[in-house]
């Protein structure tokens, strides 16, 4: 899984960057101070994807305004009845497991695979709903074409089987201070021994 992932992200971000050089013409300068700044990122990082996201908490961001995080990653929809609730409960039982003070770098987020319905008022919503409003928590919603990219990125599948309903893979990534995928769990109530383990080490890292 972690492989073919890896594939994935090469070939995506290669793409990224070749349609990003005409997305951000306007800001080279800023970006350039950026990388001053921060430091060149790795070839692999997703936070070379272009893409502009929503928030819960109806803020726009990239990928990279979260570099120097560890992120925990998921893609899910709020109306799902049967896979996603299970990652959500997957997720909340992996953020129990990270020890407190490690909190303030790992970012568990979750990226809806339907935008059309997931609005920031929608997923502000379930983000109270699930009691998921510290700072930690981050819900995305991008347009329909970034966010079939970046399911990509993650090797994540998924297609409209109903107007309400999504068949989707289940996976959870992880990706270092500088967005590099380090681990990939897939299933649902699998054994997170593992994931955890990666968190602390990046985050201790």
């Amino acid at each position: 899984m972690k492989k073919i992932a890896f594939i994935m992200l090469s070939m995506v971000l290669l793409a990224a960057c070749n349609d990003g050089q005409k997305k951000e013409a306007k800001v080279e300068e800023v970006a350039v101070n950026n990388s001053e700044v921060k430091g060149e990122l790795p070839e692999l990082s997703i936070y070379n994807l272009p893409a502009t996201w929503t928030t819960q908490n109806y803020e726009d961001i990239q990928l990279e305004d979260l570099r120097g995080n560890v992120l925990v990653m998921v893609m899910i929809y709020t109306s799902c009845k049967a896979a996603c609730p299970r990652l959500i409960a997957d997720m909340r039982n992996i953020e129990k497991q990270v020890p407190e003070e490690y909190l303030d770098k790992t970012k568990f987020i979750m990226v809806s695979i339907d935008p059309e319905t997931d609005t920031p008022d929608r997923l502000n919503a379930f983000a109270k709903e699930n009691e998921m409003e510290d700072d930690h928590w981050i819900f995305l919603r991008g347009t329909p074409e970034d966010t079939r990219e970046f399911a990509t990125v993650l090797a994540v599948s998924y297609k409209k089987i109903s107007p309400i309903d999504f068949s989707h893979s289940n996976i959870i990534s992880v990706f270092d201070e500088e967005g590099v995928l380090v681990h990939q769990q897939e299933g649902l109530g699998v054994d997170n021994t593992e994931t955890v383990e990666a968190i602390k080490t990046e985050v201790s890292n």
